[in-house]
């Protein structure tokens, strides 16, 4: 029989100690250890939350920013490293599921990082990598593009989870395939704030009508919960970014700053909204609440029309390079396959970055 679980969740709106991977390493443990206090079984950290999101890309002319770049790079994490373990220890031990946004690194290559995603089981397990598919706008002069290896929804007690990274959440096809396998608990994640295009505070685009929208759209189409997690701008950020100048800074002061809450399958939020004081943002999940939703209106099931429509995905993890046997090239496939060398070549080639 079909259970369907009811549970807090929590959208951690709070600001990385910015550009500092230990404090904020610290930071993140401490907040899984309060909201298992509180009860939370579910947490969802802001993008790029450890060590912070790359402000001075929409403010600063990127010839400029080399050495900005380089503080960057020295920052990337990798998903089996000791930040991400600490990450996974903390859930363990407070046994909360964890969806937390960190720059990502590669052995590969000492310039090139991803925008990236980590969910963690309640038992620390690994349930998910997800690479930002499109680095957003100015993104692109830090961020290589992601793969689909991470587009998946996640089997838990907690129902079947899924996350997209800022952006992303404008992504039709993005979303539908989240939608297509179940999903039943979407996770958004944000920076801290959208620049103004202009030092009076014009212009530009408000990040915080372009969250609703994404975010109530989503929940009404999919007829899921949607955790919305952003991250205030605060002083540490302010402070490592002063060098920039004051008029530079005022492009963030005077800029649009995210918020964070948790939508219902209809749409609408069932917890506080969070705009720039620092907290847990806490709602209740009760996934029964999608089944009346879902009968009037399921784009996954009935309500559609699969012998017309037909999206194909590409889950193949990227991999700058393939390793090939010579003398299995030289063979017809089928004797390639009967004859090849166990030397473990396949298995590096699959996980070689």
């Amino acid at each position: 029989m079909i259970t369907y679980p009811k549970y807090k969740a929590a959208a951690a709106h709070v600001s990385p100690v910015y550009f500092d991977i230990d404090k904020t390493v610290d930071k993140a443990c401490d907040l899984i250890a309060e909201a298992a206090r509180q009860g939370v079984q579910l947490l969802a950290f802001p993008e790029s939350f450890i060590p912070g999101y790359p402000h001075w890309g929409r403010i600063v002319a990127p010839i400029e920013t080399d050495a900005l770049f380089g503080e960057m790079c020295a920052r990337g994490l990798r998903i089996d490293g000791p930040e991400i373990a600490r990450i996974r220890s903390a859930a363990k031990m407070h046994e909360v599921v964890v969806s937390i946004g960190f720059n990502e690194g590669t052995n590969a290559s000492v310039g090139c990082l991803w925008n990236a995603n980590v969910l963690i089981g309640s038992d620390g397990a690994l349930l998910n990598h997800h690479r930002k598919l499109v680095p957003t706008y100015v993104e692109k002069l830090f961020w290589a593009n992601g793969d689909g290896s991470g587009l998946k929804v996640s089997e838990t007690a907690l129902g079947r989870i899924g996350m997209l990274i800022c952006g992303e959440n404008a992504n039709p096809l993005a979303r539908y395939t989240l939608m297509a396998q179940g999903e039943q608990v979407h996770i958004s994640s944000y920076p801290s704030v959208a620049p103004a295009r202009n030092i009076d505070g014009s212009g530009g685009y408000d990040i915080q009508d372009g969250i609703r929208i994404r975010a109530a759209s989503h929940s009404f189409e999919a007829k899921v919960f949607n955790i919305v997690a952003s991250a205030p701008f605060d002083a540490t950020a302010r402070k490592f970014l002063e060098f920039l100048g004051d008029d530079k800074l005022a492009l963030l002061d005077n800029g649009s700053p995210t918020v964070s809450m948790i939508i219902d399958p209809t749409g609408k939020p069932v917890s506080e909204i969070f705009e720039k004081d620092e907290g847990l943002c806490i709602g209740e999940i009760d996934l029964s609440k999608a089944l009346p939703v879902k009968r009037i209106h399921d784009v996954v099931g009935y309500y559609n029309r699969f012998d017309i429509f037909d999206l194909r995905v590409n889950t193949a993890k990227n991999s700058p390079i393939s390793w090939v046997d010579a003398r299995e090239s030289a063979m017809p496939r089928s004797s390639c396959e009967e004859q090849r060398p166990d030397d473990g070549i396949e298995e590096q080639s699959r996980h070689h970055e």
